[in-house]
């Protein structure tokens, strides 16, 4: 999420600051090159940046309230490539926009990453008591989909209507600023990010049932896949944004 230039000011900066630069040290102890090697991290946090970065300026996105409103698919990025390279994902991918098409965001970019890294250490945490040590993406339940979603849907609009009290104070205004933000994600994006983590879920599965003469694909290869087809159904548009910034 991105959370609305002005909201956070003054000396309360120092805890957006404070913040960023604790959620980079949990992504930082949260890597593990050695159990995953250099190689395939590396392959993996690219292929989540490039799906962060290109959901992120793709797919319909609305101003509401006190934030803005993104369909990132950040559960099953989890799921899907692990906690570490979908953190590192998210962080480069909005770095990436900041830079790139959104200036304005340069200065958000600690608290927008904040806002989107503790949900996912949430789900991090609730992963690692329901789903056994060894199960790739394709194993999950679809009952643990949904229940992965919808806790770091939840966790994302704590995240925001926290640096928006926190800023701003509890003046009626800006309760009305959360609840309408609150309600409009709970309706648009807690019902339909739901429903694409299932799709993308049932499309992993299909892959795992094919047979591949006793080779199973590993969940990198699904993750690459995904990452090649949505840069391809979505490279004119981001191609004419690439050119208008260039101008």
């Amino acid at each position: 999420m991105h959370i609305e230039p002005g909201i956070v000011t003054g000396a309360k900066l120092v805890l957006r600051y404070a913040t960023g630069t604790a959620t980079r040290c949990v992504i930082a102890k949260l890597v593990a090159i050695r159990e995953r090697g250099a190689l395939s991290f590396a392959m993996q946090t690219i292929a989540a940046s490039g799906l962060v970065f290109t959901l992120f300026e793709i797919l319909p996105h609305f101003t509401v309230g006190v934030s803005e409103v993104h369909f990132v698919l950040r559960s099953t990025l989890s799921l899907l490539f692990g906690a570490a390279p979908a953190a590192f994902g998210l962080a480069l991918g909005l770095l990436l926009q900041g830079v790139l098409f959104v200036p304005t965001d340069r200065s958000q970019n600690a608290m927008n990453a904040t806002t989107l890294l503790v949900p996912l250490f949430a789900v991090r945490a609730l992963a690692k008591r329901l789903i056994p040590s060894k199960a790739t993406y394709r194993d999950l339940q679809y009952s643990n989909a949904i229940a992965f979603s919808t806790a770091y849907q939840s966790a994302i609009v704590v995240s925001v209507a926290f640096w928006a009290l926190y800023g701003v104070g509890f003046g009626a205004a800006n309760l009305g600023h959360v609840a309408s933000f609150a309600v409009f994600y709970a309706v648009v994006v807690a019902l339909v990010e739901p429903v694409a983590d299932l799709a993308v879920l049932a499309l992993a599965k299909q892959i795992g049932r094919r047979e591949c003469e006793g080779i199973c694909r590993p969940s990198l290869l699904e993750g690459m896949l995904l990452l090649i087809a949505t840069m391809a159904a979505m490279s004119p548009v981001l191609l004419k944004r690439c050119v208008n910034f260039a101008r």
